[in-house]
Parts: structure tokens; C-alpha cells; sequence
């Protein structure tokens, strides 16, 4: 039997907006992934320690408090540390384009934006993992 996408979904710093992820949560749920969600206020440290742990294929981020290029890299930073080079890492929240750039230029997957229909995630994970993951 083949394996449900295992995503790991946080709200790093202290950002205290979680209704979106929420959604997103429940969303990838229905649509069959098993959802690992750590809740508000997580540091890099603990977001890749919690993937490692899981075993996940996806970590997925939400940031509204305009801490992105901060915390965004140094998770990246910190999976490269840890070997964890077949998980992808998402990301979602107001991102200005710069700033999209930049990261995707870093080694991140996708960034979605207000609006993006959920759909549009789903589809984005479930084909990269069908690509990247073992």
C-alpha cells in the first residue's frame, strides 16, 4: 500500500494569524494527506527537528508578519544541515515578488499567495512529491 503524503504544517515566530493554515490543514486532510500540524509561534529548530522526527515529506510554512526572509532560510538552512534534501518546503503568506524570487532562488518550492485556491497546493504537493520522494 503506498504511503499518504506526510506534511508537516507550522506558523514560525510569532506570527498569531492561523486561520489560513487552518484551512489548509483541513483541506489537505481531505484530500488524503496526513497532516502533522505544530501549531503557532515554532522556531526553525523545532520545525525541522518535528520533520525529522515524522518523517515528512513536505513541510509547509506560514508567515503574515513579514519574517519570511528570515525564517524561511534558516529552515532551509537547517534541512540542509540535516540531510533532509528530498522534503520539499512551501510556503504561504503576503510575499512581496522580490522576496518570492529570492527564496524559490534559494532552494524553496512554491510560495502561494492570498487567494490561491487550495487546489492549486494540493496539486503543486502531490506532484512534486510524486517526482522527488523515494
Amino acid at each position: 500500500m503506498k504511503r499518504k503524503i506526510r506534511i508537516l504544517m507550522a506558523k514560525p515566530g510569532l506570527d498569531g494569524h492561523d486561520r489560513g493554515i487552518k484551512v489548509l490543514a483541513a483541506a489537505y486532510r481531505d484530500a488524503g494527506m496526513e497532516v502533522i500540524y505544530l501549531g503557532l509561534r515554532q522556531t526553525p529548530e523545532m520545525i525541522v527537528s518535528a520533520a525529522l522526527q515524522e518523517d515528512a515529506d513536505v513541510i509547509a510554512l506560514s508567515s503574515l508578519n513579514n519574517a519570511h526572509m528570515t525564517i524561511f532560510p534558516n529552515v532551509l538552512n537547517l534541512m540542509k544541515d540535516k540531510g533532509l534534501d528530498d522534503v520539499l518546503l512551501v510556503g504561504g503568506g503576503i510575499i512581496p515578488k522580490k522576496d518570492v524570487e529570492s527564496l524559490e532562488g534559494m532552494g524553496m518550492g512554491k510560495l502561494f499567495g492570498p487567494g490561491t485556491p487550495v487546489q492549486d497546493t494540493v496539486n503543486y504537493i502531490t506532484n512534486w512529491v510524486q517526482e522527488n520522494r523515494r
